[in-house]
Parts: C-alpha cells; sequence; structure tokens
C-alpha cells in the first residue's frame, strides 16, 4: 500500500508545517479516508523521530560552513559592484552580464516544464486524473474552494471539441495548485493554474518538452501552464479557446 502519487510533496509540507491552513486541513482531511496515505504518513513521522533521536545528527566540518557562507555571501558582492561600478554594466561587460543571466535564469524554467510534465504523466498513468470528476464546471469550480487560496476560472469546451474531465490538486513548484483536465478526442489536457509572481518571464507560446506540448499564459493576474501529448497547434488552439471562452 502506497501514497497517492499527488500526495506524496504535501505529506512532506504537512509533516514540516510548511502547509497553509487550508492546505494543511485538506491533507489531514485525505489522511482520514485514505489508508495509503495515512501509513506513509505514520512512517514519515516514525522517520523523523528517529532522525531527531539524541546521538543521530552529524556535525557538518568547519570547511564545509566556510563554503555554504561564501556561497552566499558572492550575491552581496555582486550587488555591492553594481552599485560601486555602475559604468561596468555597459557595452561588452553587459554582453557579458545578460549571457550569465540567461544561464541562471533557464535552469528554473526548465525545471518547471519538467515537473508540469512529470505531473501530466503521473495523472494519466495512475488512477488519479481527477478529484473530482464531472463534465459541469458549476461543479468543479465551487470544489477548489477552501482547498486552495485563490479561485481558478473553470470553463466548458465541450462545444469546440475538448470537453471538460474534471479537476483535482496537485503539486508544483512548491505549492499547491489546481489542475483542470480537458480530453481532446482519446487525449488527456492538464491545464495547472496558480497566481502570477510579477517579474517572471513569460514562455513564448506552445514549446515541446519531453515529447510532450506545453503552453503558457497569464490572465486574472493567475499562471496558466497546459500540457498534453497533442500536437502543438492544437494545444495553441485550446489556449485560444480558453482564453476566449474566459473573458466571454
Amino acid at each position: 500500500m502506497s501514497a497517492c502519487p499527488d500526495k506524496e510533496v504535501l505529506l512532506h509540507g504537512l509533516l514540516d508545517g510548511e502547509l497553509d491552513a487550508a492546505n494543511a486541513q485538506a491533507c489531514e482531511a485525505h489522511l482520514k479516508t485514505c489508508p495509503g496515505c495515512a501509513q506513509a504518513f505514520g512512517e514519515l513521522q516514525a522517520l523523523s523521530a528517529r532522525l531527531s533521536a539524541p546521538g543521530v545528527g552529524y556535525r557538518a566540518p568547519a570547511a564545509l560552513r566556510q563554503r555554504i557562507e561564501a556561497m552566499a555571501e558572492a550575491p552581496a558582492r555582486r550587488r555591492r559592484l553594481r552599485a560601486a561600478a555602475p559604468w561596468a554594466l555597459s557595452g561588452t561587460f553587459a554582453a557579458i552580464a545578460a549571457s550569465l543571466a540567461i544561464v541562471t535564469l533557464q535552469p528554473s524554467t526548465i525545471a518547471l516544464e519538467d515537473q508540469l510534465v512529470a505531473s501530466h504523466v503521473r495523472s494519466t498513468l495512475a488512477d488519479h486524473l481527477v478529484d473530482v470528476g464531472t463534465s459541469d464546471r458549476h461543479v468543479v469550480k465551487p470544489w477548489f474552494n477552501g482547498r486552495i487560496d485563490f479561485a481558478p476560472p473553470v470553463v466548458e469546451l465541450a462545444d469546440r471539441g475538448y470537453p471538460l474531465v474534471g479537476g483535482r490538486l496537485d503539486y508544483i513548484g512548491d505549492r499547491v495548485v489546481a489542475a483542470l483536465v480537458y480530453r481532446r478526442n482519446r487525449h488527456i489536457i492538464n491545464v495547472f493554474v496558480w497566481p502570477s509572481k510579477p517579474g517572471l518571464s513569460l514562455a513564448p507560446g506552445p514549446a515541446m518538452r519531453s515529447g510532450y506540448s506545453v503552453a503558457h499564459w497569464r490572465s486574472g493576474g493567475l499562471e496558466f501552464w497546459a500540457v498534453s501529448d497533442i500536437d502543438r497547434r492544437d494545444l495553441e488552439a485550446f489556449h485560444q479557446a480558453f482564453a476566449n471562452r474566459m473573458q466571454s
């Protein structure tokens, strides 16, 4: 007996006290009805107790502490350099800085897309595609109330060839998100939704990741990421249909 695939990370968050009140309450309620998750959570609690026992802890060597402190100090040194010598960010130096910024920012975007694709694949392989299974958006939308701290828009697109299957909770980028599930013929489309953060760059239209089509857009202060194994043009058509229906 094992935990639900989409609840494993939440169990760790509950154990460490990292979930907000609404998600902690939802996770605790799930534990009362899911023997697999309850068993997994009990094992995590037992492991935590063993690791906290006297004599188990390991003190890192001083050299490791110095290396970590040096890594933490590096961003501060760069900030002081920019403040002391703003001229250094002109010309060739600016081009070098831009290339370094690209190298720094790209892995986080790639890591997020990897998480999205992995969650999409898990949902299609495991018997947990939806927590609430219905094509009625008036049932799916209120189901999220109290389970997450935002209200995801739920649109019906059956007339455009994308019938609503239902919704579920998922865990992406260190937070609980909404997942809206649609179908295109025999293919599944997962739409992951969470509140936007200012300053994040926007992906330039549908892209491919590990053989899956990925589309990203923003609307109403929310991030939308659609993932499917359908063609990129089909996913772009879905994106446009979803966005237009939200505005109508």
